[in-house]
């Protein structure tokens, strides 16, 4: 089982997009937890030197009698310490005698914090996170202080904060830089499909470019493009370029070994006219079938050169009329009425002008040579394919030989003129453009002839 390729692979805008949104989507997301996280720490430093600040202001007002009493020469200067439960809380405690708030700040108001027994060497802080009034998240920073009064009875300085103070400035930030970042995505992701676009315009008009030619509007590539793009562009000019010179070689070719062939085959039969007997006659034989294989045979080659090549597209309107007038000056003495009822303006042939001439102009002659009074012409689009339709009002052909006249030097009635290799030059030509040719019962009463050949668009 063939495995299924991601819809991703097969394209170069969506490689780019894809490839470019993920590495801007990652460059973000990392650059988004760098500065979140920067952020964080920095709160986090200042909230501690804001503590450590209100400790060494607590240590400074603390003052111990010989007694052991302790007790604050003023009151600390933050306005929060003095507002109940405010978030921002100090306490002293009694080492010795584990005398858990021995002084607090007005802040706390009823409650005692408790603090995890570690221990503490002179002057060391060490910081926790405790369980504050109405169970509160704390921040807490501690220090052991020996009074000079007291120095056997050590006490422990503690001062507390509300972790909000650091996790609501930080939840801000990170919900603002997230909006911020989400805006910047969609701003690259803009960016991104804005430059992808116009980095692949160049393609999209060599695409249309590549079309007009395949169409037959342009012969070659026109116009200017990238320079990673404009050395495809002269290569593929040139090949262009080369393969109309290879086609126009071979046409000459073909055309001069034609004359350098009838021209024997012309001295030959005019000799053989102006002579009687057995030989002769052999001899006009010989040289009507070699005339007839030499113009199959260099008809089929000179088309077959030109078949594939990119830029040929032949309008059909005034090929059509083209024969129409040509038939009728040929014919002229039957008083054949020949008329074109459909064409329109836009349809063309994918192909080359002689070649189409030479089909339809066999398929009209061989009408015209059967036609009682009138052969009608039509032109549409069919099925994704240009049918020419050629109807006569002939006395018809039988189902069982309608395809045998297709073979060469088929001629059904050797009183009408002709080298019966006109419909068998038809059919090799169509084949060769991707087309193929039928004969039907026309309603008239004689033969349609349907030939179907690529459409230019």
């Amino acid at each position: 089982m063939t495995p299924v390729r991601p819809v991703w692979r097969d394209s170069l805008r969506l490689r780019l997009l894809v490839g470019t949104l993920m590495w801007a989507s990652v460059a973000v997301l990392v650059a988004g937890w760098g500065l979140a996280r920067l952020f964080h720490e920095h709160v986090e430093r200042q909230f501690h030197v804001e503590l450590s600040a209100h400790l060494d202001q607590l240590a400074a007002q603390l003052e111990v009698d010989a007694t052991g009493r302790a007790a604050l020469r003023m009151a600390l200067g933050d306005p929060r310490f003095a507002r109940p439960y405010s978030g921002l809380y100090w306490q002293i405690d009694d080492l010795t005698a584990e005398g858990r708030g021995l002084l607090r700040s007005r802040s706390l108001w009823d409650v005692v914090l408790f603090v995890p027994g570690d221990e503490l060497v002179d002057g060391e802080v060490h910081v926790h996170r405790v369980e504050g009034p109405d169970g509160e998240p704390l921040r807490m920073i501690e220090r052991v202080l020996r009074p000079a009064a007291t120095p056997d009875a050590p006490l422990r300085l503690i001062v507390a904060a509300n972790a909000a103070f650091v996790d609501a400035p930080v939840m801000r930030l990170n919900r603002l830089l997230a909006v911020a970042l989400a805006l910047l995505v969609l701003g690259l992701a803009f960016a991104v499909v804005v430059q992808v676009g116009l980095g692949l315009r160049p393609l999209q008009r060599l695409r249309e470019a590549l079309a007009a030619v395949r169409d037959g509007r342009s012969a070659a590539i026109d116009g200017r493009y990238p320079v990673e793009i404009q050395p495809l562009v002269d290569e593929f000019n040139a090949v262009l370029a080369r393969n109309a010179e290879l086609v126009s070689r071979a046409r000459t070719q073909a055309g001069n070994l034609a004359h350098a062939v009838k021209t024997p085959l012309t001295v030959l039969a005019n000799a053989a006219d102006t002579a009687d007997g057995g030989l002769a006659r052999l001899v006009r034989e010989q040289v009507g079938l070699a005339r007839t294989q030499v113009d199959y045979h260099l008809a089929r080659s000179r088309a077959a050169a030109a078949v594939g090549v990119p830029g040929q597209r032949t309008p059909m309107r005034p090929v059509l009329e083209g024969l129409q007038r040509l038939m009728a000056k040929v014919y002229a003495e039957r008083d054949l009425r020949l008329q074109l009822l459909a064409c329109s303006d836009s349809l063309a042939f994918r192909g080359e002008a002689q070649d189409l001439q030479e089909m339809l102009g066999n398929l009209l002659d061989n009408a015209c040579k059967w036609a009682k009074t009138r052969v009608e012409l039509s032109a549409s689009e069919h099925g994704g394919q240009l049918q020419v339709c050629i109807d006569d009002d002939g006395p018809g052909l039988p189902a069982a030989v309608r395809e045998a006249v297709f073979g060469r030097g088929v001629r059904l009635d050797e009183q009408v003129d002709g080298s019966g290799l006109g419909l068998a030059i038809v059919r090799d030509l169509a084949r060769l453009y991707g087309g193929e040719v039928v004969l039907e019962p026309s309603p008239s009463g004689g033969v349609r002839a349907l030939l179907r050949l690529p459409l230019a668009p």
